[in-house]
């Protein structure tokens, strides 16, 4: 089976899951504000997924279907702040009804006794014009561990669509160990892999008002 502790990327992100958010400190998104800005993932165009090998035959991809995040971008400096990330551990999907019940049980997520999966940045440092990476504590099963982001600011402007709302692109990626957060099942003999690949794609929208 799979390990549902892969969805720790979710959280992050993002996110992170992401998380994530923090792609914006890599430069000024628009014109100088009075004010700092809240922005808030749009839950409609996220992508919170896993890759972790599976008996060494190829690797099984997985996601979150469920997270919310946001974080606060200052464009007079610029500069982010109060990331914050966290993914609904039942939503996790792979495909196979069976495998996502045992990502949910005790062997891996352990759903019934840590619902959520946390990301919180704690730092942001711009390594390109456009890239960067995004320091965080992410929380899985209890378990809290220093992760780093690697983030792309893909774009930022208003949007072509609908209420024609300010958003922000960015893009993630991270590497994990599962059995760092609790989660060994599978891990001896390399039937289930122990290093999770974190991939965030996500849309954030400016908060206006």
């Amino acid at each position: 089976m799979i390990p549902k502790s892969w969805s720790v990327v979710s959280r992050f992100a993002g996110v992170a899951f992401a998380t994530l958010l923090i792609a914006v400190v890599f430069g000024p998104v628009r014109p100088a504000a009075a004010a700092p800005e809240i922005y808030r993932i749009d839950q409609s165009h996220m992508s919170m997924a896993f890759l972790v090998t599976h008996v060494g035959f190829a690797k099984t991809l997985g996601l979150f279907r469920k997270a919310e995040g946001s974080f606060v971008f200052d464009p007079e400096v610029p500069q982010v702040a109060d990331i914050q990330v966290t993914i609904d551990a039942e939503s996790v999907f792979t495909n196979h009804e069976k495998r996502d019940e045992h990502l949910r049980g005790v062997d891996f997520l352990d759903v019934a006794n840590h619902p959520e999966i946390t990301f919180v940045g704690t730092e942001a440092t711009q390594t390109g014009p456009r890239a960067g990476t995004v320091t965080g504590d992410l929380t899985i099963r209890g378990v809290t561990r220093p992760v780093i982001l690697e983030v792309v600011w893909n774009k930022s402007g208003a949007y072509p669509f609908g209420d024609g709302h300010y958003a922000m692109g960015l893009s993630a990626r991270t590497k994990i160990k599962r059995s760092d957060f609790g989660m060994t099942y599978a891990v001896a003999g390399g039937l289930v892999g122990d290093e999770v690949e974190i991939i965030l794609e996500f849309e954030a929208i400016r908060q206006d008002g």
